[in-house]
C-alpha cells in the first residue's frame, strides 16, 4: 500500500445480515486497532446501531449516507476531506450493485468481506441469484453466520455454491461459539479407488473440493466428460477441460475446469472428450500460487450430454 492511498474495508451483505455487528467487533480488536482515525461510513441503518463506545474505543467516526444518490465520488471526497482518516469502512447497502462503485482515486480497495445470514440463504439464493452473486464474485471473504440450527449438509450445499462463484474467497462459518469447522464433507466417490470416475452429479462437488481440499488429489487419476477451452495466455500444449455451471441465471454462466497439459493429438475449442487426466498440485500464474493441475493421459471423443450445464449445489 502507497502511503498517499487511504486503505478501504468493505463490508457488503444484506440488511441484517450482521455487518453493523461485525464492524462494531472488529474496530475493537487489538489486531485491527490503530492510533490514527477510522472513517465509517454506513449506507443504511438496521436494527442493530453502532455503539458509542466501540466508536470511541476504535477511534472511529459514523457518517451515514442518505441513499444510493450519495454515494457519489464528490461526497465521498468531501467526507475524506473532513475527518483525514488513516482507513476508511464502506457498510454497503446489500440492495445496491457493488458493480457500480467508483472510489476516490486515493482511495484503495484493501480487504473485501461479504456477511451472509445462513437462516435466509437459501431463500436469498433461490430468489435473487444474481445480487448473492455480485456480492460474492470479488469477496476476499465470505462469512455464514447464524449457523447454530442449519443441517451439515446444507452449509456444505452453501459453501459450493459460493466457490463455484468465486473460487478463491476464503469462506467462514460461525455459530453462536465463534468459527466452525464443517469437517470432512462425505464424497460420492471413492478417493482410493485407481481412477475416480465423475459424472454430472459429481463434477461439480469434486472441483470444489479440489479447490478447497488439493492436498487429497495428488497424484489421483481422475475421469469426466468434459468441453474442451483453450486460453490465449496459456503456454503451448495447455488447455482446460471442464464443464459449464449457471451461477444465478442463463446470462451469468461459469466455466469449471483445471488448466491442462495436454501433448496428444490437437484437440478443438468446444470439443467434447472423456479426460483422463493425472492430477497435481503444482504454481499456475492463474493461481499467484499453487493450486490444481492436470496432465492428460488420454482424451476420448464423446457426444455432447443431453444437458450441458451442470449443478452446482
Amino acid at each position: 500500500m502507497e502511503n498517499d492511498m487511504i486503505p478501504v474495508y468493505f463490508i457488503n451483505g444484506f440488511l441484517e445480515s450482521g455487518k453493523t455487528e461485525f464492524i462494531n467487533f472488529t474496530i475493537e480488536e487489538d489486531y485491527f486497532k490503530i492510533d490514527e482515525l477510522t472513517l465509517i461510513i454506513a449506507c443504511e441503518e438496521g436494527e442493530k446501531e453502532y455503539e458509542p463506545e466501540a466508536l470511541e474505543g476504535g477511534n472511529a467516526v459514523l457518517e451515514l449516507l442518505d441513499g444510493e444518490s450519495a454515494f457519489t465520488l464528490k461526497n465521498l471526497s468531501a467526507l475524506a476531506a473532513k475527518h483525514n482518516p488513516e482507513r476508511i469502512i464502506i457498510e454497503y447497502n446489500g440492495m445496491w450493485n457493488p458493480k457500480d462503485i467508483l472510489l476516490p482515486q486515493d482511495w484503495a480497495m484493501e480487504e473485501q468481506i461479504t456477511l451472509i445470514d445462513a437462516t435466509t440463504f437459501a431463500m436469498y439464493y433461490a430468489n435473487m441469484k444474481s445480487r448473492i452473486a455480485e456480492m460474492v464474485r470479488n469477496a476476499d471473504v465470505v462469512v455464514f453466520n447464524r449457523c447454530d440450527n442449519i443441517a451439515l449438509d446444507e452449509l456444505q450445499s452453501f459453501r459450493r455454491s459460493v466457490r463455484a462463484i468465486n473460487s478463491f474467497a476464503d469462506i467462514v462459518f460461525e455459530n453462536a461459539y465463534g468459527e466452525m469447522e464443517l469437517g470432512e464433507e462425505e464424497l460420492p466417490y471413492d478417493l482410493e479407488s485407481d481412477i475416480i470416475v465423475l459424472d454430472e452429479d459429481t463434477y461439480a462437488i469434486w472441483y470444489m473440493d479440489a479447490m478447497e481440499r488439493m492436498d487429497r488429489y495428488h497424484g489421483k487419476t481422475v475421469q469426466f466428460l468434459a468441453m474442451v477451452m483453450h486460453q490465449e495466455d496459456f503456454p503451448e500444449g495447455w488447455l482446460i477441460p471442464g464443464r459449464v455451471a449457471m451461477v444465478c441465471c442463463e446470462d451469468d454462466v461459469a466455466f469449471l475446469g483445471f488448466p491442462c497439459k495436454w501433448d496428444g493429438a490437437p484437440l478443438a475449442e468446444g470439443q467434447w472428450v472423456t479426460m483422463t487426466a493425472v492430477m497435481k498440485e503444482e504454481y499456475w500464474f492463474e493461481y499467484e500460487g499453487e493450486g490444481p493441475v492436470l496432465y492428460g493421459v488420454s482424451a476420448e471423443p464423446a457426444e455432447a450430454p443431453a444437458k450441458v450445464m451442470i449443478d452446482i449445489r
